[in-house]
């Protein structure tokens, strides 16, 4: 019986990797005016891959620069809000991928994670989801729901960094179970439950649903002022590129000199010098499902 259950969790194993190699995402129609590095210096690997020489506050890095979604083609209503998902993975993409990882799938009309309880791991057909498109001043809504004591994220103004995760460049609406996420007692002052800006401002009031039950959530950005809401309320403000700001990075677990080193500059700078970025979904190893993923413009 030990011989045959052996064999057995090597099949599954291997029937799982050949599943996620044989899944291809839906092929997104990308500006047809895109750019490239020219300077042989900055190339890596490819024409969208650039290095980044480190500083004193940062190690050296690649930043990756690939051509965008074109957002002609996507539905957008009489409120001017862009459908990011219409029930297909157009325009999406693994982050730091070329396709969308086989973990994700669309689940009754919502985008699903299916976790493998890796935590940030990220293996076996995982990794974060991102929108191939950049964006500056916006409103997102979304509508999600969590697996009982899951944990994920919604990421904006993200660069993408080659061979790291999206949490390194951009910050986190915080996605979790707050009754059964060991995390939710982490950080201060309940910085780390559901829709805080996680590890630095905590979502208040906290109204998240069980898990099991969607949610709504919005993020808006506008000339660096940062609205989270929850279930209908604002519950998080912030203002980015400030001395509060950087402060905030300062005192939270990306600051300078601790575990993440490159996140504190990429934080610092959030967007770069064009301050903007992708929005995105984190793989925290756990089921987590979003629908409804509306954008807004905002001029």
């Amino acid at each position: 019986m030990r011989k045959i259950s052996y064999f057995l969790a090597i099949f599954v194993v291997v029937g799982l990797f050949s599943a996620c190699n044989q899944k291809k995402a839906s092929q997104p129609a990308v500006e047809e005016k895109t750019e490239t590095a020219t300077d042989p210096k900055l190339v890596v690997e490819g024409p969208y891959e650039k290095f980044i020489e480190a500083t004193d506050i940062s190690p050296a890095y690649v930043l990756i620069e690939k051509p965008q979604v074109n957002l002609d083609g996507f539905a957008k209503d009489k409120d001017g809000f862009i459908t990011l998902f219409d029930g297909t993975f157009n325009g999406w993409r693994g982050y730091d991928q070329d396709t969308v990882p086989c973990r994700w799938s669309v689940d009754d009309g919502a985008i699903k994670f299916s976790g493998n309880g890796g935590g940030e791991a990220q293996d076996m057909g995982g990794g974060d989801l991102i929108f191939a498109h950049k964006f500056k001043n916006f409103e997102l809504t979304f509508d999600w729901k969590i697996s009982e004591g899951g944990n994920s994220g919604v990421f904006f103004l993200a660069r993408e960094i080659k061979g790291e995760p999206i949490y390194i460049s951009a910050p986190e609406y915080q996605i979790l179970d707050n009754a059964n996420h060991p995390d939710a007692t982490e950080g201060e002052n309940g910085n780390r439950q559901s829709a805080s800006l996680y590890d630095m401002k905590p979502a208040n009031p906290q109204n998240a649903k069980p898990f099991g039950e969607w949610n709504t959530g919005s993020i808006k950005v506008y000339q660096g002022s940062v609205f989270h809401k929850q279930n209908g309320k604002t519950v998080v403000e912030y203002h980015l590129w400030t001395p509060q700001w950087n402060e905030m990075i300062k005192n939270s677990k990306f600051k300078q000199g601790g575990d993440f080193p490159l996140a504190y500059s990429l934080l610092i700078n959030l967007g770069g010098d064009d301050r903007e970025g992708y929005i995105g979904f984190q793989d925290h190893g756990n089921d987590v499902w979003f629908r409804n993923i509306k954008i807004k413009v905002l001029e």
